[in-house]
């Protein structure tokens, strides 16, 4: 293993992305938008020593940003555990990432700072 190389090179992380989108159990929770925020990790596949310094040798974290705000605010969904898999199989399929992690955070408690759930998925090879 020690000679193996690494899957998962150098890694990007946006913290706390605000975004909106319709979310909740209840009907009238869903009514309007309410705000969430996401928290994204994702491996490019390539070392920071290997691009150029050159961004089109990489993944663009802008464009990852504004493509999770626009498939967020598009959504509609009961489940905060549904939103986030279906926002980490989308970046997966939109960006070449091999890899990538997501965290959506709701503020749905008021005795609590937030509600979350996580997932991690990596790219199907072959």
């Amino acid at each position: 293993m020690a000679n193996e190389p690494n899957q998962f090179c150098d890694e990007i992380h946006i913290e706390q992305l605000e975004v909106f989108a319709r979310i909740g159990v209840p009907e009238e929770e869903r009514s309007k938008p309410q705000r969430l925020t996401v928290n994204i990790s994702f491996w490019a596949g390539q070392q920071a020593c290997d691009l150029e310094d050159k961004i089109d040798q990489t993944v663009n974290y802008s464009a990852v940003a504004e493509e999770t705000r626009t498939f967020v605010r598009d959504q509609s969904v009961s489940l905060i555990e549904t939103l986030t898999d279906r926002l980490a199989t989308h970046l997966l399929k939109t960006f070449p990432v091999q890899k990538v992690a997501v965290e959506v955070r709701k503020f749905a408690l008021q005795d609590a700072k937030y509600v979350s759930a996580s997932v991690t998925r990596t790219a199907r090879v072959g």
